[in-house]
């Protein structure tokens, strides 16, 4: 399998082990994203999967290291490397720290149940920030769909609608909820191109300013808590060293206080 680039742009590298073992062994957290996860499945929904594995602590002793991320194996699929996604998380990236608020987890070990004990040490009034700007790109894109085609791209402002009513409430509340419940008839409405798009432009801006106001009095953190989250990841990696690895034996000669013959 080739590199592949991940939402944030950066391109994946092959490690000693393929990207499929990868996910296939070595997955901690799978879940069910999209419009499933967000309640506004229709017949011809596809259904959207995502994951973390822990790639095996010797892989990073090498110069190759392992990828941050992988596309597949199967159909609409992507993993990411549990540090990678950390990461991403703590900078409030939307994308994942919805992964994390799934409804629809389909595996989690003890790894995938103590990141997800986690969740909340990735909140913070950052998200304002990271949300709010998603949301503006994302706006503005439709506004020139309307004046090239006369019309945005209905799904697109649905989405954008919907992530727009899960800041404001997760910065009201300090929750994260990804099912739209109640407003998923309006939302599918606006979908099928049922709303006029000075309606929607209006919602858009109305839960824009919301969310601000939110933000003055969120109950989330300034921050995220980097030091829980980092201390997880360290004994993590701790313990993944600590296992008999395929990858690599001598190193493991090494972590269990063996020695190493020198020529």
């Amino acid at each position: 399998m080739r590199p592949h680039s991940d939402p944030e742009g950066h391109e994946g590298h092959e490690g000693s082990a393929s990207p499929e073992s990868l996910v296939r062994d070595h997955t901690v957290y799978a879940c069910v994203m999209g419009s499933r996860a967000f309640g506004l499945a229709t017949d011809g929904s596809d259904t959207d999967r995502r994951g973390v594995f822990l790639a095996p602590t010797p892989l990073f002793w090498r110069f190759e290291k392992p990828p941050t991320h992988v596309e597949g194996p199967a159909e609409e699929q992507f993993s990411w490397e549990l540090e990678r996604f950390c990461t991403l998380a703590l900078r409030a990236n939307p994308n994942i720290l919805e992964c994390l608020h799934s409804p629809l987890v389909e595996y989690a070990d003890a790894t995938g149940r103590e990141l997800l004990a986690l969740r909340g040490a990735f909140l913070s009034r950052q998200v304002h920030g990271t949300f709010a700007r998603y949301a503006l790109g994302q706006q503005k894109k439709l506004e020139a769909d309307v004046r090239v085609h006369g019309a945005p791209r209905w799904k697109h402002a649905m989405h954008l609608l919907r992530l727009l009513m899960s800041c404001r409430d997760l910065l009201r509340t300090g929750t994260l909820t990804i099912d739209v419940g109640d407003e998923r008839g309006p939302l599918l409405a606006v979908k099928r191109g049922e709303v006029p798009w000075p309606e929607v432009e209006s919602w858009m801006n109305r839960l824009a300013a919301e969310a601000e106001d939110a933000s003055r009095h969120s109950p989330l953190p300034e921050e995220p808590d980097h030091r829980r989250v980092e201390d997880f990841l360290v004994r993590t990696r701790r313990a993944s060293a600590r296992q008999s690895d395929p990858y690599d034996e001598v190193v493991q000669g090494v972590v269990r206080g063996g020695s190493i013959r020198q020529p």
